[in-house]
């Protein structure tokens, strides 16, 4: 349970010492389709269900402006890559290929001893 005190004047906005998005686990689709519905039936108004490739995700906010997300855990991060491989390179869901040369001129190198 999370218990969060509504205020008119108290917004979810990123920076230090705030809430920005909370996230939890759903065991599969179907699960998260539940959430989906009972989300829905205490009178918030959820997004459709999004395929972020590595799993899928439910995301809604409360008065505040504090966005709560509710992910699968399949297919989990071995769709596109080896699960021996993991972590060996970058990898992007298709939708961020075009950045690819941004993102990886912001990353620092990571040096593994």
């Amino acid at each position: 349970m999370i218990d969060v005190k509504l205020s008119p004047s108290v917004r979810g906005l990123g920076g230090a010492g705030t809430v920005h998005h909370i996230a939890w686990r759903a065991k599969d689709e179907e699960e998260l389709r539940e959430w989906h519905k009972l989300v829905e039936s205490k009178g918030f108004k959820p997004m459709e269900l999004k395929d972020r490739n590595y799993f899928k995700a439910l995301y809604f906010k409360e008065v505040g402006g504090i966005l709560f997300e509710i992910a699968t855990e399949p297919p989990e991060f071995a769709v596109d890559e080896a699960r021996e491989e993991l972590g060996t390179k970058l990898m992007l869901p298709s939708w961020f290929e075009s950045k690819r040369e941004e993102f990886e001129e912001s990353l620092t190198p990571i040096e593994i001893k």
